[in-house]
């Protein structure tokens, strides 16, 4: 049989109006002969009556007392709702389909409540009743230990729900509906002339999660990159293609010529650099005290004489009562962004990097930072130039000009 999954976020079932067109990609899938598999997420945003942060909102008291596996119990609620009330649609407009939690789909994780990581898939209930039907549509988020716990996959994780059924199916192919036309090559709140990026790798996206963009989870991608599954990237409003993410790169691009694909950005960082004469305890004593503090550090540079690193501004005190704590002086610089020119094609190609330190210059952008992979390079800078910096480097690399198919479908 021929299976499509089809996710559908919370700005996509929120209303009659994105419910109708979403069940419209169902039912046109089910026209083209395959058999669907719908993961959707709770309806609406903070807010709405079933949004996840208006179910927390609930619980989320100065004085409550409620731990995080009855959070997940709350939170899965919103899910199911939406499950039951898009199969209902799809009913309507006679698509013979049938709801199902994630733990009927066949999502077995581990007891990290909040953040629950998947480590199985029985999908046996899940292949018959497809079989039968035209379309399942599935609670996204969550899944069941081996105790039978309530768990939810923390943040992404409707995208992760619906790459790990596309894995477990072998589907042809993921499409993932949003608000948005597709994956672009810089934030358009920032970059007025930032444009859909057509095609991309599996690296490229992770990278660009990982830095900032929003669009899809990383945790997602690298699932469907591990079963080679491609991913759509598209508008619940419209029947455009977006962006496909898959394996490779297409040979009638010359890579040299496209170095970066996209410019990503994160704001809300603090710089913090410890000095101490023993180098390497030093090094190896900063950073087993972030891990039990539980402070999550990134941008690492270990230098001779100091290591300097970020942390998210709202942990900084925190990171700083406990270096002090052990008799370190550490130094600070709050509201700082990272901003990140992401591309395979910059992998081995001279002058990416240089193309960058000119462009900041020229705005008068002080670079605080700066690391790089075969795919990406990060600079860190104030938080007050976030924005005109991941401007001048869209124009830098002429990023609103370029062919942006870089990638074919395997």
């Amino acid at each position: 049989m021929k299976v499509l999954v089809q996710k559908f976020g919370g700005t996509s079932v929120q209303n009659e109006e994105t419910r109708i067109a979403a069940a419209r990609h169902v039912q046109s899938a089910v026209e083209d002969g395959y058999k669907v598999v719908v993961v959707v997420s709770a309806m609406g945003r903070d807010g709405d009556p079933y949004a996840t942060d208006t179910l927390l909102g609930l619980v989320h008291k100065e004085d409550s007392h409620v731990g995080n596996r009855e959070k997940d119990l709350l939170v899965s609620c919103g899910e199911v709702i939406s499950s039951v009330v898009f199969t209902e649609l799809l009913q309507s407009l006679d698509v013979n389909a049938i709801a199902m939690t994630g733990p009927q789909a066949g999502f077995r994780t581990n007891e990290d409540f909040g953040e629950a990581r998947i480590v199985d898939m029985q999908c046996r209930s899940l292949e018959h009743s497809l079989s039968n039907l035209d379309a399942v549509v599935v609670a996204g988020f969550q899944g069941v230990s081996s105790n039978g716990e309530i768990t939810t996959l923390g943040r992404g994780g409707s995208d992760t729900s619906a790459t790990a059924l596309a894995s477990a199916l072998t589907a042809e192919r993921v499409d993932i509906f949003t608000d948005v036309d597709g994956i672009m090559t810089a934030d358009p709140r920032i970059v007025e002339e930032a444009t859909i990026i057509d095609s991309v790798t599996y690296q490229e996206i992770c990278n660009m999660a990982y830095q900032g963009a929003k669009v899809i989870h990383p945790r997602a991608v690298e699932i469907a990159m591990q079963a080679k599954i491609p991913i759509r990237i598209r508008s619940t409003l419209s029947k455009a293609e977006g962006t496909l993410i898959t394996v490779g790169s297409d040979p009638g691009v010359d890579l040299e010529d496209r170095p970066v694909t996209g410019i990503a950005h994160m704001s809300g960082l603090s710089q913090i650099t410890v000095r101490g004469k023993d180098y390497l305890n030093l090094q190896a004593d900063v950073f087993q005290e972030m891990a039990k503090a539980n402070i999550s550090v990134d941008f690492i540079n270990i230098q001779p004489a100091a290591v300097v690193y970020t942390v998210p501004d709202e942990r900084v005190e925190q990171a700083l009562n406990v270096l002090q704590a052990k008799g370190y002086e550490p130094e600070c610089l709050s509201n700082c962004a990272k901003v990140s020119a992401v591309g395979a094609g910059m992998t081995g190609v001279p002058g990416v990097a240089s193309k960058i330190v000119a462009a900041l210059t020229k705005e008068n952008i002080q670079i605080f930072q700066s690391a790089d992979s075969h795919t990406t390079i990060w600079v860190l800078v104030k938080g007050e130039d976030m924005k005109k910096a991941v401007f001048a480097l869209h124009k830098m690399f002429q990023l609103e000009k370029q062919n942006n198919s870089a990638t074919n479908d395997d």
